[in-house]
């Protein structure tokens, strides 16, 4: 148990680092092109990264059945059955490569019909080639060395990889910007660093793995290749269809205003499902070894601590974002960034997603992909019906209450399959957890959200979050401490022993 401890800690804290860098940069840049470029652009590039994002519908889940396919040959040591699976993975996602390209080709030619007609067919589709390029080097050169890492919990070794081209990739764009450059230049300085990672994975898997790239095999290793399609789907739809949504039925300006607060709410999402990344190869590797008792106590705690960070830190991002968008946005006029109702209903559908983490994890890391389709693909449809039913009449509002419903259902159903299909967790535990998440949020937010910022500034910014923080994080602890008395103490005690010894 050593060794797994040591390689969650270590997956643990490289990827909060890398979470953490990756909200720096992810609020230095946009803030530079909203300056320099305006929200019409701003609202371009988000738009036609999002339309890059279809092209992983077309890897229809594969990637984390992969995933969950190299849990039992890695914790068996079988050499012949990873390279299998490691080369029947590779010829896909090279297909997967080829046919986008043609889809850019298709989206340079398209896309600039359907967007804001101040931009120049040619202006927006050296956009999507600039942007584009790190995309195809994903899949030709990088994800399946990712996933091989990923499952043999190794993925510190990506994520300092990843924080490394972040920060040059911050610094290059910000002296670009400051120059005078073009967004085509910017995107494309982008691109080529961010081709430095997978390049870089692919020399590392090669030193340290005994990989046969020769190996042939008459039976698909990957066996349940198309069973993932539902999870991936509707992992994309649940991410991708507002963008796509504001794109087509509303306007730019739209789409920069929620790709402003997706900003905010994605950095603290990505923050807590760092903290999750070891989480699922270990699940897998128990679940391959049947190690019962010690998969149910882990689930336990996994749980519980999900579900209480996921309120504290949600909870606390939705008394503050409207005050952070209003500093961040300070002297861009040429939109309104200050919507309270939407930044409340888009925060709450994001800690929806974190809400069901633990659940989704249990499904990726037992394989159930066929068996648990038909949630997927209801949570998928209910969005995006309710989304395009709801954004003519209420916009950015309306694409919020499409994603919160689907994820909604796709939490409770997903506890529900979990506690009869997979673990002996009943779902009473459940929903006893959700019943002290509101008692908490209900207290907390009572208590804090009239509490002012008394500047339009950072520093009177951060001053309120540390003041709302605080306040939250006590009202937490109490609850928690009546209800889940043992798990408090467990961590205090670890706590003190980590500091004490």
């Amino acid at each position: 148990m050593a060794g797994r401890g040591k390689k969650l800690a270590l997956n643990t804290i490289t990827s909060l680092a890398l979470q953490v860098v990756s909200v720096i940069c992810g609020f230095i840049l946009p803030r530079l092109i909203l300056e320099s470029f305006g929200s019409d652009v701003n609202g371009l590039v988000n738009s036609i990264t999002q339309f890059l994002g279809v092209i992983t519908l077309l890897d229809l889940g594969v990637g984390a059945v992969v995933q969950s396919a190299l849990y039992k040959p890695l914790a068996d040591n079988d050499t012949d059955m990873i390279s299998k699976i490691y080369v029947s993975a590779n010829n896909f996602f090279r297909r997967l490569a080829e046919i986008l390209l043609v889809y850019v080709v298709l989206l340079m030619i398209f896309y600039p019909m359907l967007v804001n007609k101040s931009f120049g067919h040619m202006y927006t589709a050296l956009l999507i080639a600039a942007i584009c390029i790190s995309s195809f080097a994903q899949y030709y050169f990088g994800i399946v060395n990712s996933l091989l890492l990923n499952a043999d919990q190794r993925g510190y070794i990506q994520y300092v990889a990843q924080i490394i081209t972040l920060i040059l990739n911050t610094f290059a764009c910000y002296i670009i910007i400051k120059l005078g450059a073009s967004i085509q230049i910017v995107k494309l300085t982008t691109s080529l660093i961010f081709l430095l990672r997978p390049l870089f994975l692919v020399f590392y898997v090669k030193k340290h793995y005994s990989i046969d790239q020769k190996i042939t095999y008459t039976e698909e290793p990957i066996k349940q290749k198309w069973n993932g399609m539902a999870q991936h789907f509707a992992a994309y739809v649940l991410s991708g269809t507002d963008n796509i949504v504001l794109t087509l039925f509303s306007t730019l300006s739209n789409v920069s205003i929620y790709s402003v607060y997706y900003m905010a709410i994605a950095g603290v999402r990505s923050a807590l499902l760092s903290i999750t990344n070891g989480f699922q190869s270990l699940i897998g590797e128990m679940l391959a070894k049947k190690e019962t008792m010690k998969l149910n106590a882990f689930f336990g705690f996994v749980e519980w601590f999900l579900h209480t960070g996921t309120t504290l830190v949600f909870g606390c991002t939705g008394v503050l974002i409207v005050d952070f968008v209003r500093v961040y946005t300070y002297g861009i006029n040429d939109a309104d960034y200050i919507q309270p109702l939407f930044a409340v209903l888009i925060t709450i559908a994001n800690a929806g997603h974190c809400l069901r983490l633990p659940y989704n994890i249990l499904i990726l890391a037992a394989g159930h992909y066929k068996q648990t389709q038909s949630n997927y693909i209801i949570a998928m449809i209910l969005n995006i019906v309710v989304s395009i039913a709801t954004v003519k009449m209420w916009g950015l509002v309306g694409v919020a209450i499409g994603t919160l419903i689907a994820m909604a259902y796709q939490t409770v159903w997903m506890a529900k399959y979990d506690s009869k299909n997979i673990i002996c967790w009943p779902f009473k535990n459940f929903l006893k957890q959700c019943g002290v998440d509101a008692i908490t949020v209900i207290i907390a937010s009572l208590a804090t959200f009239k509490i002012p910022m008394l500047s339009v500034s950072y520093v009177s910014w951060f001053l309120l979050a540390i003041e709302v923080f605080g306040i939250w994080l006590i009202i937490s602890i109490v609850i928690n401490t009546i209800f889940y008395r043992e798990r408090v103490l467990s961590i205090f005690i670890r706590v003190k022993r980590r500091f004490v010894n």
